[in-house]
């Protein structure tokens, strides 16, 4: 099964809808699986929810869909420095489910893992628990919390092999295979490629069973060696 697509618009086609529900890798600014979002936005599509612990910065990653208002609702931990996100929910124009950081990593873990729910301490006696069922467990109260999956995952890696196995880079690693496993379809924007045998089974971050496209993209420093070495020759 070839993985490989030629660019980010092509790994995207038939997958993309007005309504559909994303999850999108990155913690911060790390991991962000830039031109797959540039892709997404240019396809059009709005009324999208997207699961992701942040929506960038103002301009980058998420902040350009919601600059373009193609997002309807966001599952996220925090707003962080996006001023538009803020405005936007401040303003009633976004709808945002908060959720707290290890929460939401472990609902987007049990989605994949197809697990329906469980129980968690965290947000008890506060807003979060709201409307939600609680069990005490060891005498203790607990939250029970959904399991978060999606129509489509977009994330990105520093490495992959043509089967799809993922090796991510220091913290892109928190949010990508999480948001990998949850979605039905997994696109994987990656740096580099190589051939299925060439990276040690044991550095594998998310096996190549949980992603179903590829499309390489270097990153900047990349592309400059590569162009360096291009000229040498």
């Amino acid at each position: 099964m070839n993985k490989l697509y030629p660019n980010a618009a092509a790994a995207l086609d038939g997958l993309v809808s007005d309504g559909i529900t994303l999850a999108v890798g990155g913690f911060g600014l790390c991991g962000i699986p830039e031109a797959l979002i540039a892709a997404l936005r240019d396809t059009g599509a709005r009324e999208l929810t997207a699961i992701s612990n942040n929506a960038g910065v103002d301009g980058f990653g998420l902040g350009q869909l919601l600059e373009t208002r193609q997002i309807r609702k966001m599952i996220s931990s925090y707003v962080g420095e996006n001023k538009e996100f803020e405005r936007q929910y401040l303003a009633g124009e976004l709808e945002l489910e908060f959720t707290p950081q290890g929460t939401l990593a472990e609902k987007l873990r049990a989605g994949g893992a197809g697990i329906p729910a469980f129980y968690t301490r965290t947000g008890y006696g506060t807003l979060v628990a709201e409307g939600k069922e609680v069990r005490d467990f060891n005498g203790q109260p607990h939250v029970m919390e959904l399991a978060l999956t999606a129509d489509v995952a977009l994330v990105k890696a520093q490495r992959a092999d043509k089967a799809g196995n993922l090796v991510f880079n220091k913290t892109a690693r928190n949010f990508n295979p999480l948001c990998a496993m949850a979605g039905r379809v997994c696109v994987a924007e990656v740096e580099e490629l190589v051939e299925v045998g060439e990276l040690d089974p044991d550095q594998i971050h998310l096996p190549g069973i949980f992603v179903q496209r590829l499309v390489v993209n270097a990153s900047p420093e990349k592309r400059i060696e590569k162009r360096t070495l291009s000229e040498e020759k």
